[in-house]
């Protein structure tokens, strides 16, 4: 149990925060855009995901996420006819999500369309997935893309203070980015963790300085902005030690594996373990998430819906507040509510639905280790596994509790 408990949680981490993310972020803009064109591609996929059997998907993931790419690194070469196949598909996705004429979407079908083409040619002649990189003009690039989201959903683009906070915050992360090159080489995880803490408290400086009519929004726009940049230059540090990964005698060029959660044996600094870890995490999450991403979708997009039909929007309205005031700072946080209940008993679900996603890809966790139990007539590890999902469930229903309080004003905790 003292083995299993951690690779199930890791998974299920994963899993989880990434399909509530994801999930309700697609729910609440297909809500926003009901009975559009983006609205019926979601429903029509979410459906399809979510009647999708969880062991067949792990499969296919298996055969073309796994063996079939890692066919792939070997050349690194993609195909033409590949390249035009991808570059219509992106252009028609982007086509779809962009609201508009006809003729908008057109020219968006085309740009996209081309973009993509040529990120691909680059990618295949520079051989990019055998060497990984983001590089400081891609995190540069990305991090201005963040900086605008982050004001956009914090403040609005009128607040200039909270935009040139979030800017500054890029550029103290590109600074970051060469000077903390030599230290994140001998750096652990808590070592991380303590570089995220500072880099959080110099964005919220930044943010208190730059202030404005509302120095919250300043801060907020500063510390999200800096949190995607850490991420974007971890990531980059994790795609440096990439090659080293692959072409270690354990790996031998196939860094995605099929089974097991971790590669017997594996020695490496904290960045090859960490790519061990993630490697093998990689299809294993990517198969609760589609299944449990169309749920979330779809609950948040009717509890959305319900939301914004109530009396107290249209009154936000009425007095004249934007639109993003209106969906983030009325809709939004009360679309929540029942969003939280819902997460919380679907967690001992996704339990249930990792003992299949374990079992296909031999991973070593509470899944396997339930099945073992059974198979060899053995009460304890079951009972183990049944008194760890317990726990998990209350918990959870007990976070669902406490988080009513922070998104319901009416709701209070008392001792």
């Amino acid at each position: 149990m003292g083995q299993a408990i951690p690779a199930t949680l890791q998974l299920l981490t994963a899993a989880t925060l990434l399909a509530i993310v994801f999930g309700i972020a697609i729910g609440v803009v297909t809500a926003l855009r009901q009975y559009s064109t983006l609205d019926y591609a979601v429903t029509f996929i979410s459906f399809l995901f979510f009647s999708l059997p969880v062991f067949w998907v792990a499969v296919l993931l298996k055969e073309f996420g796994a063996i079939k790419f890692n066919n792939f690194l070997a050349t690194a070469t993609i195909a033409p006819g590949v390249i035009v196949a991808i570059a219509l598909v992106s252009g028609l996705v982007w086509a779809v999500i962009v609201a508009g004429t006809w003729r908008r979407r057109g020219i968006t079908f085309v740009v996209a369309a081309g973009v993509t083409a040529l990120v691909l040619v680059f990618l295949s002649a520079t051989k990019w997935f055998q060497t990984p990189s983001l590089g400081p003009v891609v995190i540069a690039v990305t991090g201005v893309a963040i900086a605008y989201g982050a004001t956009v959903l914090f403040a609005g683009l009128r607040n200039r203070r909270a935009l040139y906070s979030a800017l500054i915050s890029v550029g103290v992360g590109l600074v970051a980015y060469f000077a903390l090159q030599p230290l994140l080489d001998h750096t652990g995880f808590w070592g991380l963790v303590g570089l995220l803490v500072v880099a959080l408290a110099v964005a919220w400086a930044i943010g208190h300085f730059m202030g404005g009519y509302d120095r919250t929004q300043s801060i907020r726009a500063a510390m999200l902005t800096t949190f995607g940049m850490s991420l974007l230059i971890v990531i980059d540090r994790f795609m440096q030690s990439w090659q080293a990964y692959s072409d270690n005698p354990l790996v031998r060029g196939r860094p995605i594996p099929t089974i097991g959660s971790k590669i017997p044996g594996l020695d490496g600094d904290f960045w090859i373990t960490g790519l061990d870890t993630m490697t093998h995490l990689i299809l294993p999450t990517i198969s609760i998430i589609l299944i449990s991403l169309a749920s979330y979708t779809r609950y948040s997009r009717a509890s959305m819906l319900e939301v914004m039909g109530q009396d107290y929007v249209r009154t936000a309205r009425a007095k004249g507040l934007s639109e993003r005031v209106v969906v983030t700072r009325h809709a939004f946080r009360n679309a929540l509510i029942p969003l939280a209940t819902i997460v919380a008993f679907d967690i001992g679900g996704m339990i249930g639905g990792a003992v299949i996603t374990e079992n296909v890809f031999s991973f070593q966790g509470m899944g396997q280790l339930f099945l073992m139990g059974i198979k060899a007539t053995d009460p304890n590890p079951v009972m183990g596994v049944a008194i760890v999902t317990g726990i998990t469930a209350v918990v959870f229903n007990l976070l669902a509790d406490l988080a009513y309080s922070a998104l319901d004003p009416r709701v209070r905790v008392k001792a």
